[in-house]
């Protein structure tokens, strides 16, 4: 739906914004949260398959979505395993997607999320700090749920 007008801002609602401007003539942007004076802007590249006319200068905007997945769920998990006081002395995670292909749009339909912790950590709490993230806390999940479906696995290691 076209509209010439901003969203409102609503004091109920917290508002967030983004800038993306083009850095070359092809697909080569660069994107920022809109500074303040507690959090400074942080620049991402982003950039087009080779195949249409891009440089490969920064990650797909579908990567993006994962990456986002990703590290809204990663704060959740450390944050609630930092309060049951679990020693964490690594942390990865691999987000694999699935979208149909020659499809125009393309979102995702299945997506897997694999954690992998290392420390002095009880599975059982690991398993229930991901349930609060992905059923509770991370945004970027429920941003997604109604098209596609999570899964999750992981691995700890000593």
């Amino acid at each position: 739906m076209l509209d010439s007008q901003p969203i409102e801002t609503i004091p109920e609602f917290d508002t967030m914004q983004v800038e993306l401007v083009r850095v070359d003539d092809a697909f080569h942007f660069e994107a920022a949260g809109i500074g303040t004076p507690d959090r400074p802007r942080v620049v991402q590249h982003i950039d087009g398959a080779v195949a249409i006319g891009g440089h490969n200068a920064g990650a797909r905007p579908m990567e993006m979505l994962l990456m986002g997945l990703a590290s809204c769920s990663a704060i959740d998990m450390i944050l609630i395993l930092q309060k049951q006081k679990q020693v964490i002395d690594d942390f990865r995670m691999t987000v694999d997607g699935l979208r149909p292909k020659g499809a125009t749009p393309s979102p995702f339909q299945k997506i897997h999320i694999t954690y992998k912790l290392k420390g002095q950590l009880d599975e059982s709490r690991v398993k229930r700090a991901i349930d609060l993230s992905m059923d509770k806390y991370c945004s970027a999940t429920a941003q997604f749920r109604p098209t596609a479906e999570i899964t999750y696995s992981f691995e700890i290691s000593a």
